[in-house]
């Protein structure tokens, strides 16, 4: 009998274990976190933002990587078919994220690009033979307060109640900051000696477009394309005839090719910051989006003269 009494209490304390471990799982308003999978760092940091401590969020692209390049490891298809959303960004920008989410996610699932008008690269140079369209929405603060808006409705289909009710206001809050953000750059570009931003690649159409800024790109929208000799002599021509004090480099891509027109034309370089993701220095001085997208402000003012 003592023996058969032991039993029962295995039993009984083995299938309170499972039931718990099942409950702690879930993401569809239980006790635990919701898993979210976010394809490069602006969505990261939005689903983070939005979500809370009521999310676990996972970005696919390591801190320096470049998201054009990421490879996916078996951890990483593993987290976008366990995930109960997933954000990432269509048009060919990740490829391998886009059959990887086509093939494994289960969860509810944002293409940050739908709906958004999308920009192509600019005509000229290399551009003509690529597919891919302006992935880099969240440099006009007004699409990412969108995107971000979008995610807290992602969210609150996992999990309503009293939680999507949180999310909302979360995300109603980052949406004020970014309005600030908004009006910042509204006034810091109001008045330039120039409109014309000349890119190492096509990565700031958006922003461009939100600030009645021309950009012109050496290279199109994939930052490894080349551009030819007669592309570099043009551009050349067109820094000098605009007034054109400064090319625009990029953090996480080498700026040989600018630095060769800027010398070319006789003029300086900066760095601009496409913020697809943070690189480790950034992150150990505790930057995020506001602090880069502020910098990137005052790097825009200083190159294109702006009083």
């Amino acid at each position: 009998m003592r023996a058969i009494l032991s039993l029962v209490l295995l039993l009984t304390l083995l299938l309170g274990a499972v039931a718990c471990a099942g409950g702690s799982a879930s993401g569809d308003g239980s006790d635990g976190a919701i898993a979210v999978v976010a394809s490069v760092y602006p969505l990261a940091l939005a689903a983070s933002r939005v979500g809370g401590d009521q999310v676990t969020v996972t970005n696919l692209t390591p801190p320096g990587v470049e998201p054009h390049d990421l490879e996916l490891t078996p951890d990483d298809l593993q987290a976008i078919a366990e995930a109960d959303l997933v954000v990432y960004l269509g048009g060919g920008f990740q490829p391998a994220v886009e059959d990887a989410v086509g093939a494994e996610a289960t969860g509810v699932v944002i293409d940050a690009l739908d709906g958004i008008e999308p920009r192509d690269a600019p005509p000229g140079g290399e551009h003509a033979d690529e597919a891919a369209i302006d992935p880099h929405l969240w440099l006009d603060p007004a699409l990412y307060s969108d995107i971000v808006e979008r995610i807290a409705a992602g969210l609150g289909e996992v999990r309503g109640g009293a939680d999507g009710d949180r999310f909302t206001a979360n995300a109603e809050d980052v949406g004020v900051e970014l309005s600030a953000l908004d009006d910042e750059f509204r006034g810091g570009l109001a008045r330039c000696g120039t409109r014309v931003m000349i890119t190492s690649h096509a990565a700031f159409g958006y922003l461009a477009a939100a600030y009645d800024l021309e950009q012109r790109a050496i290279s199109g929208l994939a930052p490894e394309s080349e551009p030819d000799p007669d592309r570099i002599a043009e551009l050349a021509a067109e820094a000098s005839a605009e007034g054109v004090t400064t090319i625009f480099t990029e953090d996480l891509v080498p700026p040989d090719v600018a630095e060769t027109l800027a010398a070319e034309a006789g003029i300086d370089t900066a760095v601009l910051s496409p913020l697809e993701g943070l690189t480790d220095e950034q992150e150990a001085a505790g930057d995020d989006y506001l602090s880069v997208m502020r910098r990137n402000l005052e790097t825009l003012r200083d190159g294109l003269d702006c009083t």
